[in-house]
């Protein structure tokens, strides 16, 4: 059932027939989203505006990356705000992240840290991780330790990575280095590029090391990858002060 709520102003888009936006999947909507940047711009705005909830979360990711459009963060945040009017709990999770990040709306940790509590007990993933992402920062590590685990419990891979850094380190559980590298192991197997990393400086070899590390190095964030380009700097091996390098190259360094 389509929704009509929607946020304005918004960027002008030619829209597409109302006939082929009412009869979009949510397949067909994520195919267009990872489509060329342009193209997915047009096909996800249309739906927004047809009042698809995935659509408005979509059209909300796309103007916060700036993805075919210019960046708007305010007009992000509205169509999360539409969206989670209905009460779906990934818009009501973005619609968190706008408030700790300060996306379009002022930051509000407190409101955030509620948005996410919610979600997290509803059980959504990234509610529990950036709920615990939160906790952790303000020092209340057991309670971090519990929603970074159910998350983890989910198969989430970025919750994985930071389970096995409490595994490994003896943090709130005790020292488990063989349970912390068989999350690492399926967190890097997922994409994350953390794992990754960790999953490189475990290797036993330098060409699984080089592999793994030319692998987060893929999809690493600009700050992480400052970090990892920094630390494979001072490796012995040829070829990862070589990877170094050419991280530092892309950055710009």
């Amino acid at each position: 059932m389509f929704r009509r709520r929607r946020p304005a102003p918004e960027p002008s888009l030619p829209p597409l027939a109302p006939g082929v936006v009412r009869e979009a999947t949510a397949e067909q909507l994520a195919a267009a989203f990872a489509g060329p940047p342009e193209e997915a711009a047009r096909w996800i705005a249309a739906a927004a505006r047809a009042g698809m909830v995935e659509a408005q979360i979509l059209y909300g990711q796309i103007l916060l990356e700036g993805r075919g459009l210019p960046a708007d963060q305010a007009t992000a945040f509205a169509w999360f705000r539409t969206a989670a009017t209905t009460g779906n709990v990934r818009a009501e999770t973005m619609l968190g992240r706008c408030h700790e990040l300060g996306w379009g709306t002022a930051v509000d940790l407190p409101k955030a840290l509620a948005i996410y509590a919610e979600g997290a007990r509803r059980g959504y993933d990234w509610a529990q991780y950036n709920l615990a992402s939160l906790l952790a920062r303000d020092g209340q590590r057991a309670e971090a330790f519990r929603w970074f685990r159910a998350a983890a419990d989910q198969g989430h891979a970025k919750s994985m990575t930071v389970l096995g850094r409490y595994l490994e380190e003896g943090w709130e559980t005790p020292r488990d280095p063989a349970a912390a590298h068989a999350l690492y192991a399926r967190a890097a197997a997922l994409g994350d590029f953390r794992a990754q990393f960790n999953m490189g400086t475990l290797a036993a070899t330098s060409a699984e090391a080089l592999d793994w590390f030319t692998k987060a190095a893929a999809t690493g964030s600009p700050g992480f990858l400052g970090q990892m380009a920094e630390a494979l700097s001072r490796r012995p091996e040829p070829e990862l002060q070589a990877l170094s390098a050419e991280i530092f190259r892309k950055l710009g360094a």
